[in-house]
């Protein structure tokens, strides 16, 4: 099986969905009967969701897409491939037809994402520049697959687990449905940007499907990773793990290239380095974008690789000792040892707790020192974008300081205009003694 085809342990929704499920054996001993299990007979396993009300597990892989029943049994099937294609056919708008011969090609499911208020799932795939089927959940019919403009090209990589999505329902937080893409671009940033906000329709063949939230001609619903970033780093991408909501925020778990510790020169190590990356869900212009370092150590060794994650409730005794309520939510990480070998991550590995509450307040010191005139402000992959945090003199609407979505958010800079898009990540500086502040020692509590 081609690596490609192998993506990450889905460890915590398999870890709960097991934990949901009744058990078929009264034995004190685990046995091969305790267990439900559905094995894909092409293999090649990428995602797996779970419809909240009715327990039935959706699963995307390797040229298919399942529905399960709540006790793993197949209730439906849709085939998703093999296709005729070849990655080096761009999406449209194009003068021409492809030049390039088409083959038979696997199609490997990227994105599983319940939108349960159009009651489908939308499932796109590595296959044609990635693509998106809609899907009835009922039956997995097929509601429509857009692919008449560039917008509804997402990712033109076909790596699994690189990949994520969060859906906003309409009228949460206003307006109408939005979809936040979170991936990694190939080099192909003319075409794909790196994180973006589409609109949801209701109806899966309306031509605004996929577009911005908000375009113009300075501004619009995306991040691209910038050409002369790709000039001195050609292998820089940022890899999408985990994606969720949590209250007025948009969250995703990114694996990228350190540019810091990698040196240009193309033969040299490769380090990557762990972020979670911040916006407001009502942020059409990602003014609110922030990013910053994650990891956690234990007797000294840094676990800097995230692998996977999970956000969830505790239950009692948990939420007792992280000294939480259990209504608040905490995030389950998955981290591998060290900072190399992406693609085949040391077996050492960690399982670390974040309550989403330490989190916040985190990004919200970051934001509030920098009002303060400490340190900088800036994403290391955007070269020479660095702008210096200034002592605020100047009054800012309330809500500044704890990043309040809702506000205008180019009125809250401490440099006084509107900054460069992207320009709100956080680098923080070092200490006395060398090390980075942002390795967390948080409630590490397993140790493979």
């Amino acid at each position: 099986m081609s690596s490609h085809l192998n993506p990450p342990l889905l460890i915590f929704p398999l870890l709960f969905l097991l934990l949901s499920l009744p058990k078929t054996s009264t034995s004190t001993t685990p046995s091969a009967s305790s267990f439900l299990s559905f094995s894909p007979p092409e293999g090649g396993l990428t995602h797996l969701v779970v419809h909240n009300k009715t327990g039935e597990v959706y699963l995307g892989a390797v040229n298919w897409i399942y529905k399960l029943s709540s006790n793993l049994t197949k209730l439906r099937s849709h085939v998703t491939g093999p296709v005729t294609d070849n990655p080096r056919c761009y999406p449209p708008p194009g003068v021409q037809s492809c030049p390039h011969e088409l083959v038979q090609t696997s199609n490997v499911n990227k994105l599983l994402l319940l939108d349960a208020a159009h009651n489908r799932l939308i499932a796109c795939g590595s296959t044609s520049q990635g693509i998106c089927q809609f899907l009835r959940m009922d039956d997995l019919f097929k509601l429509g697959e857009p692919h008449h403009r560039k917008e509804h090209y997402l990712s033109s990589v076909a790596e699994a687990g690189t990949m994520s999505g969060v859906v906003i329902p309409p009228d949460i937080f206003g307006g109408g449905g939005k979809l936040f893409v979170g991936t990694p671009i190939d080099g192909k940033s003319e075409y794909f940007p790196t994180l973006s906000s589409r609109k949801l329709m209701s109806n899966e063949e309306n031509a605004d499907m996929f577009s911005f939230v908000y375009q113009d001609e300075f501004v619009s619903s995306q991040l691209k990773i910038p050409s002369d970033t790709l000039s001195k780093f050609p292998a820089f991408d940022i890899y999408y793990i985990y994606g969720f909501n949590s209250e007025q925020f948009v969250y995703y778990l990114t694996l990228q290239l350190d540019t810091q510790l990698t040196s240009p020169d193309a033969s040299s190590e490769q380090f990557f380095t762990s972020k979670i990356v911040r916006l407001c869900v009502d942020d059409p212009k990602f003014y609110s974008y922030v990013e910053f370092p994650i990891g956690c150590t234990k007797d000294g060794v840094e676990y800097r690789l995230v692998q996977d994650a999970y956000l969830a409730r505790p239950g009692t005794r948990l939420a007792r000792s992280l000294g939480i309520r259990e209504h608040e939510e905490v995030l389950f990480t998955v981290f591998a040892q060290g900072q190399k070998n992406r693609a085949k991550p040391p077996k050492e590995s960690a399982l670390c707790l974040f309550t989403m509450r330490q989190i916040k307040e985190k990004i919200k010191e970051r934001i509030q020192s920098c009002y303060k005139g400490e340190g900088i402000l800036s994403l290391p992959w955007l070269l020479n974008k660095e702008l210096a945090c200034i002592n605020s003199v100047t009054p800012h609407p309330v809500g500044c300081l704890t990043v309040h979505c809702g506000i205008v958010m180019s009125d809250c800079f401490p440099t006084g205009g509107e900054p460069h898009q992207g320009s709100l990540g956080s680098k923080p500086e070092p200490t006395s003694s060398g090390d980075p502040e942002f390795v967390w020692n948080f409630y590490l509590i397993i140790r493979a």
